[in-house]
């Protein structure tokens, strides 16, 4: 019996160990490799030597690593980019006005829920805002927030 008419069982356990070690590290690297042993699998399959599966392999293997996996990666990154978070979700939102200002210095409860300790943006006329009035975060400075009335 042929021990190399196996070696396709040997392919697919690299395949899944590269899959498992990609799991852990999420670098598309591993995935690549397990990529580049599937088409190992696939020369084994069709009956090549052993020094020709590996050579497809590592081919395959390579081309993925460095044509596939760059775009790959910034596509992933670009993706991520966009999505605020914390305070900087905080900007933009509107609100209304829960406590009058007196000297520019309020509260406000914005749309998210959260209430929060508001003073006049300095670019707006400087006026005391009343309960109720709808107003804009232009920025977070410290634990308050920096409103401008809203449009109308």
């Amino acid at each position: 019996m042929d021990i190399w008419m196996w070696a396709w069982v040997g392919w697919l356990a690299i395949a899944l160990i590269c899959l498992v070690i990609e799991l852990i590290t999420l670098e598309l690297t591993f995935l690549m490799l397990g990529a580049g042993s599937l088409v190992g699998l696939v020369a084994s399959l069709t009956g090549l030597p052993i020094w020709a599966q590996v050579i497809i392999a590592a081919v395959a293997a390579a081309l993925l690593l460095f044509l596939v996996r760059p775009s790959l990666l910034e596509r992933l990154h670009r993706s991520g980019q966009g999505a605020r978070t914390n305070v900087d979700a905080i900007a933009g939102l509107g609100g209304e006005v829960t406590k009058q200002f007196v000297r520019l210095v309020g509260e406000v409860t914005l749309v998210n829920g959260e209430t929060w300790t508001a003073r006049l943006s300095p670019v707006t006329r400087p006026r005391d805002l009343d309960v109720g009035e709808r107003v804009v975060v232009t920025a977070v400075d410290g634990a308050s927030v920096v409103v401008v009335p809203a449009e109308r």
